[in-house]
């Protein structure tokens, strides 16, 4: 098979919209087609993130998408990627290293060095690749970041390639969102876009079928597809926390949805246990009672900290542990159950020290440099193995860490407390592999036999997402034919 478009890209009327999952898909079909596909996302502003094999950092959407292609994920595929630190800044990664900490007056006008380094990766990639599949950010009509786009149209304008037009029906509105989408964007840019897809549908199609009718009219452009509404998909967010699902197991586990919270997806494997409740704790809620509570990764150790005193959390902690419950604490998490966190150079916000839980005898001190590393290795409190990645800044120190959680190639790592009611570590993912999810599980207090293999859950998703797909490939492919 042959694909027409060397570097076709995947817009958004909205956040959300699908463009992820669209992406994914294109790049699972051409894979079953024999096609050497890479995914691209010029710039992403998250903070899931995930470690690539040249030892860089992209975000977790195109790890997610280099797995439908069937290649590794490489610092190429997000050349440019935001982590947001506080309302009006952001940690900036260029080519998958720290280059500054930015607020969002000062990137606007390092875009045009952002934009050099997004086309040398675009470049590259379709050297290597037959079909180069683009994923957006946020929508194209947001006009007051069109001067210097480097992440929608002014990327599709400088590399001229295609654009499909993604909508969610789920939310309403879809025919207002397309057409005014159009209506914000000049000649050059409407002119390339392809076609629509309906993100989402669930109903009788031929309901829908005259407001397609409508839309193909009023603006002379294709609807390439309908996607239905896919439910119980595995798939990595990109950013926003997913919605709790209803309560399903026993085990109640419990994780403050901190305002820096980095990495969530580390939760996944959790959410598709069956054993187990997992809540997400937002601001002002109540704090129910739980089993297990996770502190999660975090983009602002010390300010996430703050936030939690305030939100009433270490006193609940510190009842949640007389009454023998667990605690893990993961990455910025971790940082947290120590003695103090130190920011001497204000690596992530103003300069200073602040007091920790106190859960573990050690201290962190932040540093400029960031460990990036996949790692694997084995449990110490139980015989079982253990992979995850490590995506932080900081390093801790102290008689806790005599005591570890794992052992990574003949190195400690973690931490557990003396009454081994405590854990922390710095690995991202570590639910994520059977085995070292019954163990952590069972160390927490489920009596289960139940461990997720989450990479076996996103195998069966994307091959589900593709399969729901296909009638936008053989659109693309119908679409591209020669006119007779």
């Amino acid at each position: 098979m042959h694909f027409p478009y060397p570097t076709l890209m995947v817009q958004g009327t909205t956040s959300d919209a699908g463009k992820s999952t669209v992406v994914a898909a294109l790049c699972r079909l051409l894979k079953r087609r024999g096609i050497a596909v890479a995914p691209f996302k010029p710039q992403n502003m998250a903070l899931n993130s995930a470690v690539t094999a040249d030892g860089g950092e992209i975000g977790r959407a195109q790890a997610l998408q280099a797995q439908a292609a069937g290649i590794a994920p490489h610092t190429d595929m997000n050349p440019v990627l935001l982590k947001p630190s506080s309302d009006t800044g952001a940690q900036v990664i260029i080519h998958g290293r720290v280059r500054a900490e930015m607020n969002a007056r000062d990137y606007h006008q390092y875009k045009t060095v952002a934009m050099a380094a997004v086309l040398e990766s675009h470049a590259r990639l379709i050297a290597q690749y037959d079909a180069v599949i683009v994923e957006g950010a946020g929508s194209p009509a947001e006009i007051n970041l069109r001067d210097r786009d480097i992440a929608n149209m002014g990327f599709a304008e400088a590399v001229d390639c295609p654009v499909v037009l993604v909508a969610d029906i789920d939310r309403g509105g879809v025919f207002a969102h397309i057409v005014g989408t159009l209506d914000c964007l000049s000649d050059s840019e409407r002119a390339r876009i392809a076609g629509f897809v309906i993100n989402r549908f669930r109903g009788d199609i031929k309901l829908l079928e005259p407001g397609l009718d409508w839309l193909e009219a009023r603006t002379g452009k294709p609807v390439l597809a309908v996607l239905p509404y896919l439910h119980g998909m595995h798939l990595d967010a990109e950013d926003a926390v997913q919605p709790a699902q209803q309560s399903r197991g026993r085990f109640r586990v419990v994780v403050p949805s901190l305002p820096r919270m980095s990495n969530h997806t580390d939760f996944d494997a959790l959410r598709a246990h069956p054993d187990v409740d997992l809540q997400f704790v937002r601001a002002g809620l109540p704090i129910p009672p739980a089993d297990l509570i996770v502190l999660p990764g975090s983009k602002n150790t010390r300010g996430d900290l703050a936030w939690l005193r305030a939100q009433g959390w270490p006193e609940k902690i510190a009842r949640h542990l007389r009454y023998g419950g667990k605690v893990i604490g993961i990455c910025g998490g971790f940082q947290m159950l120590g003695r103090t966190v130190q920011d001497p150079h204000g690596v992530e916000g103003a300069p200073g020290e602040s007091a920790g839980l106190g859960l573990l005898d050690m201290v962190t001190v932040m540093t400029q440099d960031k460990r990036l590393e996949q790692v694997s290795g084995a449990c110490e409190f139980a015989e079982a193995a253990v992979a995850g990645y490590e995506i932080h800044m900081g390093i801790s120190t102290g008689a806790a860490l005599e005591r570890p959680a794992f052992r990574i190639g003949g190195r400690a790592e973690g931490a557990r407390s003396p009454d081994d009611q405590v854990l922390g570590t710095y690995l991202h993912g570590v639910f994520d592999t059977p085995q070292a999810s019954l163990a952590l599980l069972r160390w927490a207090g489920l009596d289960t036999e139940h461990g997720v293999d989450l990479d076996a859950l996103r195998e069966e998703s994307l091959e589900r997402l593709a399969g729901a797909a296909e009638p936008l490939l053989d659109a693309l492919l119908e679409a591209a034919l020669p006119q007779k």
